[in-house]
């Protein structure tokens, strides 16, 4: 089956569009990555994301608004990929859309929020479209997050010690694979969520993200600032659990700043990178990882990857483009595995990794222009991945 992954995470600055054929053989899932390409948000579109994201008031009017235009420019990425990935030959698109909102409460999540009409996707490509991905697993009495989990179980399987696969988007994940246990994933608290909206606030937009970490680089971490962010209550709290922009956003920095003056942004953006790779070290150790594999768009950052290396000594630091995944499709190609694994009739979740009761088939599915016919649902559910082939540059 031949599919398009979507993805937009908590930095909102592009749509990742990806492309892979997929295969189940036996207890294996066979992935071979057709390629990948990056389309950014319209200047409007991403300027009332930004202004929708808590913790701003909103209307339903800009909600309404929300969802349609992401679910538009969702398609028109989907259109792209189609064309340029595919050959214009696809069976399906899986849309994980953009996330506006996770509802936690006192650690439980009561509900979570993803907008882009998949309508827009099935009308342009044609093809049918697996969307709202977490709201089954939220309704099992999970997390809903994170669903990269999976992907990560099955592609770290099989290596040695304790693997551990971390994702630095917005929020930082890792999934640790520990012998003889189930698998574990869970957020471990911001990783450029903080830092870019420190940069916007600094430079008074000029500037989206400490490109390579030069700033943070020219600063110093600041302890007493450090020590206050790594009070914050959610560090303590057991895995599973899950965050988001709703609690690491500009006004919690600003909060804290009151507190502990930091005049030079340079030394902030220091210490919050330095944030970062604590909390990953420290979520690391907690679990006796040896061995991560990163990916998303922190893995560019060479100051918070030296910084982690730093806090990790004696823990081999590896791109999961090394095993195959490219790291900017990798969330992207994910979320093609979930959908691949709803259209099967198999689960896409670890309770183990996100507490819900059951895994349960993620999503809802919108028709494309012709009837839906789904595959008969597979026999069993892999418990490997492999990638075949060499993934193609990205576009």
């Amino acid at each position: 089956m031949r599919v398009i992954g979507l993805m937009s995470g908590t930095s909102y600055d592009a749509i990742e569009a990806a492309a892979a054929d997929l295969t189940l053989d036996g207890d294996t899932l066979l992935l071979r990555p057709l390629g990948h390409l990056s389309v950014p948000y319209p200047d409007e579109l991403r300027a009332l994301i930004a202004a929708t994201l808590p913790p701003a008031a909103t209307t339903m009017q800009s909600v309404c608004a929300l969802d349609t235009g992401v679910g538009q420019a969702f398609a028109d990425a989907a259109g792209r990929a189609l064309r340029e990935l595919c050959d214009g030959t696809a069976d399906l698109v899986v849309s994980h859309g953009q996330t506006m909102y996770h509802w936690v409460e006192d650690g439980s999540v009561r509900g979570t929020l993803q907008l882009g009409q998949p309508a827009w996707i099935a009308e342009s490509t044609g093809l049918p479209v697996v969307s709202d991905l977490r709201s089954r697993d939220v309704a099992a009495g999970g997390q809903g997050a994170p669903l990269v989990g999976m992907t990560d179980t099955l592609l770290l399987r099989g290596l040695p010690g304790t693997p551990a696969a971390l994702n630095l988007g917005g929020i930082a994940n890792v999934t640790v694979l520990a012998p003889g246990a189930e698998p574990l994933a869970f957020d471990t608290g911001p990783a450029n969520a903080l830092l870019d909206a420190a940069i916007r606030h600094f430079t008074d937009g000029a500037a989206a993200y400490d490109e390579d970490g030069r700033r943070a680089a020219a600063g110093r971490t600041s302890p007493e600032l450090l020590r206050l962010l790594l009070d914050d209550p959610y560090y303590r709290r057991p895995a599973p659990k899950s965050t988001g922009k709703e609690h690491f956003h500009l006004p919690y920095l600003q909060q804290a700043l009151e507190k502990v003056p930091t005049p030079d942004p340079d030394d902030v953006l220091a210490t919050l990178t330095r944030l970062t790779a604590v909390t990953v070290a420290d979520a690391c150790r907690a679990h006796g990882v040896t061995e991560l594999v990163v990916s998303g768009g922190g893995a560019r950052n060479p100051v918070l990857m030296r910084m982690i290396a730093e806090e990790l000594p004696g823990v081999s630091l590896r791109a999961s483009d090394e095993l195959g995944l490219p790291s900017d499709a990798k969330e992207a190609l994910a979320f093609a595995v979930l959908g691949f694994l709803t259209a099967n009739g198999l689960p896409g979740t670890l309770p183990s990794g996100t507490g819900a009761r059951r895994a349960t088939l993620l999503g809802s599915v919108t028709p494309g222009l012709a009837p839906l016919r789904l595959p008969e649902p597979a026999s069993q559910p892999p418990r490997l991945m492999r990638i075949t082939g060499s993934a193609p540059s990205a576009h």
